[in-house]
């Protein structure tokens, strides 16, 4: 287990040097933010001194080794727009969107993983035809859709929830979380439930397909043998065997979750990164754009390494092939 920790630490090092030069060079080779960021009325020695300020009169290859040193030191650059550090301006609205995927996976799991059993193990009823039909609506409806909907309904005509922001927050160790006061989580239900509906599809299909081939395994027909009741046998041998191929997917999906929630947090104005980054490629802030790309690859990396760790537990024959 160690060996392959340190394989998988070396070969993360080397993604994040290649995804960080195909993210700078694609990000500051197109477009210029100086036609954005300084008044058309500035004259040429203003523009001289704003561009070398932020240090776009260096060539490309220059600008990336410094990029580079800098990033070793924990800096990923200065916001134009904003004056700050570009890795603290994200950071700063990390917790939000990370609550929201966090319920919406949350959701995803309470939601899919019950339904998907019951449309595997009653697959010709009703309630297994239903689910399977709103599965395929939950996959073919785009988000901001999805969202307009439901502020729509739960919003504007009965009045239930709020359309828009994050609600009333309480800091735990420095960080504001809404789902902890009654007016926070009312506001985290609607965004949470749009951005959540594409993976409780995911997993009700995972789940039914599962299921249904563990039925069908010597396994269960043994423990049926032995007198067990249908619940234990679902509950310890059909589900457990089920769920490995459900967290791989769930785990990949998470960093989704995090990486496209910019038409979520859009539709309900979450104040998470999604609208952050909106706002900063309108005006082409490029330390904020690299910053957020460079930390969405960083997680997807660690959620990597986490799900290979977690199919080792759950599954000891990647443990032995390993070690062979």
């Amino acid at each position: 287990m160690l060996i392959f920790l340190i394989r998988r630490l070396l070969q993360s090092v080397l993604v994040l040097l290649v995804m960080s030069l195909l993210v700078f060079a694609g990000v500051y080779a197109i477009g210029n933010p100086v036609d954005i960021l300084i008044s058309p009325d500035a004259n040429q020695a203003e523009r001289a001194r704003i561009i070398a300020a932020f240090g776009l009169d260096q060539p490309l290859w220059r600008q990336y080794l410094l990029f580079l040193q800098n990033a070793a030191a924990g800096n990923l650059g200065r916001s134009f727009a904003f004056s700050t550090p570009a890795l603290a301006l994200i950071l700063e609205r990390f917790p939000a969107t990370m609550e929201l995927a966090v319920a919406a996976m949350l959701l995803s799991v309470g939601l899919g993983i019950p339904l998907g059993l019951l449309a595997g193990l009653k697959p010709n009823s009703l309630a297994g035809k239903t689910i399977m039909t709103v599965s395929v609506l939950g996959f073919s409806l785009p988000t901001f859709w999805v969202g307009l909907m439901l502020i729509m309904v739960f919003a504007v005509k009965l009045g239930w929830l709020p359309s828009s922001g994050r609600g009333e927050t309480v800091d735990v160790l420095g960080v504001p979380l809404s789902f902890l006061t009654r007016d926070g989580l009312r506001h985290l239900l609607l965004p949470a439930l749009n951005l959540a509906l594409f993976n409780i599809a995911l997993v009700i299909r995972l789940t039914r397909a599962g299921a249904q081939e563990a039925l069908q395994q010597d396994y269960v027909r043994f423990a049926r043998a032995k007198g067990l009741s249908n619940g234990r046998i679902i509950g310890v041998h059909v589900l457990k065997n089920i769920l490995i191929p459900i967290v791989t997917v769930l785990a990949l999906q998470f960093g989704s979750l995090i990486a496209f929630a910019i038409v979520t947090e859009t539709v309900f104005a979450w104040p998470g990164m999604g609208k952050l980054i909106i706002d900063s490629i309108r005006v082409l802030d490029r330390p904020v754009i690299v910053a957020y790309l460079m930390l969405i690859v960083t997680l997807f990396i660690v959620i990597n390494l986490v799900v290979d760790v977690l199919y080792s537990v759950l599954d000891p024959r990647v443990r032995l092939g390993d070690s062979r």
